[in-house]
This record gives C-alpha cells, structure tokens and sequence, in this order.
C-alpha cells in the first residue's frame, strides 16, 4: 500500500457516472414493497406518492448537483460541510452517513440470500440459530457471506471493473423493466387497478414517507468525484438525471405491476411484483426473470454503495478523522483498498443476524441519511451567502431559496422516524444501533481539532493533527 500521497484514477464516463447511482438507487425494494404500496394508496396513489417524493428527494439533489461541481472531491458531502461549517459538523456529517451507507451495505448482504429463497425455496439448511423470533440457517448466511466476498473483492480490484459490472447489471434490470412494461400491455387489466386511490390522503402518505429511502443512492456521485472524467458541470446534471431515471422506474413499477393483480392479491404476495409479472405473461419464467432483475438491483446498489462508503471512509482518514489506515490507496488498483476491505467485512457479518436485520439497517440508516441531507443543504445555504463568488460550474436554479426549501423539506422526512410518526424507530434493536454509533463517534470526535470554516479548511485540519501527532 502508499499513503495518501497516491491519487485515483479519473477513468468513470457519462455512462458509468449514470449506472452506478441509477443502480444504487433501484436496489431490492420495488420487488417486495410494491404489493403494501399499492394496497394503501392505489395504482395511481402510489405512483403519485413516488412523484411526490422525486420532488421532495430533487430539491435535496439540487443542492448536492451545484456543491459536487465546485467541489468535486472524493468524499463529496465530507468537503462541503467542511468547507461550510468546520471540522466538528463535517465529522458528525460523514459518521452519520458512513452508518448510511453501510447499513445499505450489509442490508444487500442480507437480501440475496432472502431473494434466493423465492428461486430455490428448500435451500434452508443447518438451522445455527433464532434472532428476534428468526431461524438462521448455514445455507442462508453462506449466500450473503458468499456474495459479500465477491463484492468487496471487486471494488478491491479497482473503480474501473466495478463501473464495468455495473453497467451490465444495470441494462439488465433495463431490460427487466421493458419486459414488465410490454407485459402491461399485453396481459394487464384496467380493472385489476382499481381502486385508483385508497385512503386518501392518509394513503398517500403511508407510501410517500418510505419513498426518498427508496432513491437513496444519488449521493454516492459526490463520494467518487476525483475518479469521474467528465467535465465538472456535468457531474452535477448527470446526478439529476439519474434522480429523474429512478423516478421514473419507481412510477413505472406501481402503473405496470397494479394492472397485473387487485391489490388485495399483491399485498399477500411475499414478492409482488415477481407475482405480477407471472401474471401479466401467465408464464412463471417470467416471474423468475423479473426476480433475477431484482437480484441485479441487489448487486447494483450493494455495488454503488460500497463504492460511496469506502471513499467517504477514504476521505474522513486523508483529514485525520479515522486513523490513516483507512486513507492508504492501493498502487496498483488505485482504489482506498483497507477502506473496500473494512466496509465489506462488516457486510459480511451481517447475514448472521438473519432477516430481521433488513428491518432495522433499513429505519436506523435512514435516519442518518437524512442528518446527511440535512448538513449538506445547510451547506449549500451556508456558501451561497458567506462564498457567492466561488466557482459553480453548475448553478442551481433558485439559489439560496432552494437550498432553504431542500432543509425544510430533509427536516420533515426526519420527523417522520420520531415516536408516533408512521416511520417511528422500532425500540430496542434501531435505536440501540444509532445509539451505539453515536457512543462511537463522540468518542471519535473529541480527537479531532476544531477548525473553523473556510477554503483552506482541509488543509488547515491536516496541518493541525500532523502537528498534534
């Protein structure tokens, strides 16, 4: 291994900028959540809901569009607020969203081998142990640890083999979704969408506090900057395309699988949109190919994400944050190697905690997401006002105002994991999991320097915990 001295290389494309956070943000949801949405607000409530929620997630990516075009730098959110705020609120930033990141992570380790199962339902074998009232068995956790391994050691390899892989997982899942689409028309009934709303408003909004989770994945763009060879502007309007592209696939996914089955049948359904896809080409192959494109959204965001949290790991250590271990570059891959290897061991562990786990990585992550949003629209605010003459290549549309909007509108999505809220923390095992991170990182924090805003912010961090040993 080098030290930090050593610099990646800048070999991602349009294309690849475009598959690794259109993948990221695709993931496993779509294949077991879609039958719930559309119980509780209808074909076209539902798909109201996820535009809803593309506005709410845009305005938010509005603002990481302009910062990543001034400040493309892997880390992406960690430079932004420190440069905005110092280094006290870049630390508390970047350890929310390294807990972000690798919950995502570890919850695609998990669901493979859950995914698995629909494909190959006997391979549950040598029961280990129960985790909250859940049989983990050898076979299932030999399929996430399995999977797990071929991932790290891909992003080990390098930027370029992962961005290659990407590219393929995701034209496939493309291709799953033209075939889902063409089955709408071939086999899908007005009828079986009705009711177009239910519930109302309340409906509505049961669906729209899960959907921004569900575009997670735009913010892996800014963590791998200083590999993207494309012009600066450029990253940041390629960052809202792929926002647009998810939106679309999520609306697309309600409208398709709703004209498949009532929604008294999907919501039954362990995987309803495998079991509308069956249904709108009455061929259960279809059914198993529409699963193999959920497992390439498993591998497209585990492969995103894991990209996005080792860079953001990489990027805390080159400022003194973590220990220099972690900011090691590897000189021949080019990638942040120790960083691939700690944020995929951890995946690797999570299979053993069994299926509840998808439950709580996915509520406890989400919530430090959206400290991450929060802090970065701030930012955004923050240097409108205090550096209006700082370079943007890209310039949002609506300035400072949309910045506010983007805070106010990252709040609200916060409120909702507040006890009594439809998206209430589960008590103990989720906030037992933000509270030991928290413990972790005010440990953490009390060894970093304070250093105020600025520029030269960074820099000065540096000097200063060289100088502090």
């Amino acid at each position: 291994m080098t030290t930090t001295q050593a610099s990646f290389d800048r070999v991602l494309r349009r294309g690849d900028v475009l598959a690794i956070a259109f993948g990221a943000m695709i993931g496993f949801g779509w294949i077991v959540l879609t039958g719930q949405f559309l119980s509780d607000a209808g074909t076209l409530g539902a798909a109201l809901a996820f535009a809803i929620g593309g506005v709410v997630v845009g305005f938010i990516a509005l603002t990481y569009a302009e910062l990543v075009s001034a400040m493309p730098s892997a880390g992406g959110e960690h430079h932004y607020v420190l440069r905005a705020m110092g280094s006290r609120s870049a630390f508390v930033t970047s350890w929310a969203l390294v807990l972000g990141y690798v919950s995502v992570v570890a919850f695609e380790a998990v669901a493979l081998p859950q995914t698995m199962l629909y494909l190959f339902p006997d391979m549950l074998s040598v029961r280990l142990w129960t985790v909250a009232g859940y049989d983990v068995y050898l076979s299932w956790v030999a399929v996430g640890v399995l999977g797990s391994i071929v991932m790290t050691y891909l992003n080990y390899r390098g930027v370029r083999p992962a961005a290659a892989f990407q590219a393929i997982a995701v034209l496939f899942l493309a291709a799953v979704g033209i075939v889902l689409l063409t089955g709408s028309f071939v086999g899908g009934e007005a009828s079986d969408m009705a009711p177009l709303f239910t519930g109302g408003a309340a409906g509505i909004i049961a669906v729209l506090v899960a959907t921004p989770f569900l575009f997670v994945g735009f913010d892996v763009i800014p963590q791998s900057a200083e590999e993207i060879d494309v012009p600066f502007r450029q990253i940041g309007q390629l960052l809202l395309v792929s926002v647009g592209l998810a939106v679309l696939w999520y609306v697309l996914i309600m409208v398709t699988v709703g004209s498949a089955l009532p929604a008294s049948v999907l919501v039954e359904s362990d995987l309803a949109a495998a079991d509308g896809m069956t249904a709108l080409w009455d061929s259960e192959t279809m059914g198993t190919i529409l699963v193999l494109g959920g497992i390439a959204g498993i591998l497209t965001s585990w492969n995103g994400f894991l990209i996005g949290a080792s860079r953001l790991v990489y990027a805390m250590a080159a400022s003194g944050m973590l220990p220099p271990w972690f900011a090691k570059i590897h000189p021949r891959h080019r990638t942040p190697a120790n960083a691939v290897l700690f944020i995929g061991g951890l995946a690797t562990l999570a299979p053993l905690f069994g299926e509840q786990m998808l439950v709580w990585l996915v509520d406890a992550g989400g919530v430090s997401l959206i400290v991450a949003y929060i802090m970065v629209a701030v930012s955004f605010v923050v240097l409108r006002r205090r550096e209006p003459q700082m370079d943007r290549p890209f310039r949002t549309p609506g300035g400072t105002a949309t910045g506010v909007v983007a805070v106010v509108l990252a709040a609200g999505l916060g409120a909702m994991f507040l006890p009594g809220m439809p998206a209430a923390l589960i008590w103990p095992y989720e906030w037992l999991i933000l509270l030991g991170w928290a413990v972790a990182g005010a440990v953490l924090i009390g060894r970093i320097p304070r250093v105020g805003r600025g520029a030269d912010a960074h820099d000065e961090l540096v000097r200063r915990v060289g100088a502090e040993g």
